[in-house]
C-alpha cells in the first residue's frame, strides 16, 4: 500500500509539473514540462547520488580510514542481505545521516561527524540501519527524484511570472500566474513531504528490526531531533530541498507547523519504536543508552579521516 500512495503521488507531482507548464505555454508547454520532467528523472538517476553528496561535502572513507565506521555498516549491510554501500563522512556538528543511490548495488551512506561523537554505538547502529533500509526498500532513488521535481516546478513557477502565463483565451492572467506562483511550490513541497513521511515509517521499522535494537533507534530520533533545533547544518540550510533525505529534518526551522515538516513527528515515531520494542520483548525506550561513543572531538575513525581509534 505504501508503494502505490508513492507511486500515486509522485504522478500527482509529475502531473503537476506538466500543469505549470500548461499555464505558461499552453498544450506545447505541457509537452515541453514532460519531456524536461523525463530527462530530469533520467539525470537524477544516473548523477543524483554524486550531486547530494557534493552538496553536502561528504568525503568518502574506507577502512583505513574510518575502519569502525565502516566496519559497523558492512556488518549491518550483511544482515539486511545488501551490498557493501560506500561510506561517507560529513565534517558537520549536527547529528545527522542520509542514504543516496540508484539501487542497493550503487548506494551511499553518509553520516555527519556531529552524530558519531555524540550517539552511543548502538544508537549509530540504529541510525545506519535506517538508512540501509530506505536503500534496500529502493527509497534513495524514489526520494531524490521527488526532490528534483519539487525543484523544478518551484523554479518553472519563478519562471512563469515573468511571461505572465499562457496567453490565449484560456490562459490564467495576471491573477492566475500570481497563484500559480505562489500555490504551485507549496503544492509540489506538499507532496514531496507526504512521500517522505510515508518511507520514514517504513524506514523505522525495517531498520530497529536489522539492528535488532528499535530501543536504541528511538534513543537516537529524540538526541537527534533534540540537537537538530540547536546546531545549524549548514549545507542543509543552503540545500533546502535535500531536507528530507536525513534522519531526521536538519532544518532548525524554528516555529514552523507540523503541516510543513518534511519528517513525521519524532515522537509518533518514537511511539511506534516502543511498541515494536515491546512486541520483540525489549522493554521499549527507557533502557536507551546514555554514553555517546564519541565523547570529545570527532577524532580517530568518526570524524577525522587518516586517524586510527577504538570504541572504548
Amino acid at each position: 500500500m505504501n508503494y502505490l500512495r508513492t507511486a500515486i503521488l509522485l504522478a500527482g507531482l509529475t502531473a503537476l509539473f506538466m500543469g505549470v507548464g500548461y499555464l505558461i505555454g499552453g498544450p506545447a508547454g505541457a509537452l515541453i514540462a514532460l519531456i524536461v520532467a523525463g530527462a530530469m528523472n533520467l539525470v537524477s538517476y544516473w548523477n543524483a547520488d554524486r550531486l547530494v553528496l557534493a552538496m553536502h561535502d561528504a568525503h568518502e572513507v574506507d577502512e583505513r580510514t574510518a575502519p569502525d565506521l565502516v566496519g559497523l555498516v558492512r556488518e549491518l549491510a550483511q544482515r539486511a542481505g545488501l551490498p557493501m554501500p560506500r561510506v561517507y563522512l560529513m565534517d558537520n556538528p549536527q547529528p545527522n545521516a542520509f542514504a543516496t543511490g540508484r539501487n542497493p548495488e550503487h548506494a551511499a551512506v553518509a553520516a555527519t561527524a556531529g552524530l558519531l561523537r555524540m550517539l552511543s554505538r548502538e544508537e549509530i547502529a540504529g541510525v545506519l540501519a535506517h538508512e540501509l533500509a530506505h536503500v534496500r526498500n529502493r527509497d534513495t532513488l524514489t526520494m531524490t527524484i521527488t526532490a528534483t521535481i519539487a525543484g523544478a516546478v518551484s523554479m518553472l513557477a519563478q519562471f512563469g511570472m515573468f511571461f505572465g502565463g499562457h496567453r490565449g483565451s484560456q490562459g490564467p492572467g495576471i491573477i492566475g500566474t500570481i497563484a500559480m506562483v505562489i500555490l504551485a511550490p507549496v503544492a509540489a513541497m506538499l507532496v514531496q513531504m507526504a512521500i517522505s513521511r510515508t518511507r520514514e515509517y517504513a524506514a523505522d521499522e525495517l531498520g530497529a528490526s536489522i539492528s535488532g535494537r528499535p530501543e536504541a533507534l528511538a534513543s537516537a530520533l529524540a538526541r537527534i531531533s533534540n540537537a537538530a533545533q540547536q546546531i545549524e547544518n549548514p549545507t542543509a540550510e543552503h540545500n533546502p530541498a535535500t531536507a528530507h533525505l536525513f534522519i531526521v529534518n536538519p532544518l532548525t526551522g524554528h516555529g514552523m507547523d507540523n503541516l510543513f515538516s518534511t519528517h513525521p513527528s519524532t515522537a509518533n515515531r518514537i511511539a511506534a519504536l516502543e511498541q515494536l520494542a515491546r512486541d520483540m520483548g525489549q522493554g521499549g525506550f527507557g533502557g536507551r543508552p546514555s554514553a555517546p561513543a564519541q565523547p570529545a572531538q570527532p577524532s580517530g575513525p568518526w570524524g577525522n579521516a587518516g586517524r586510527r581509534g577504538r570504541w572504548g
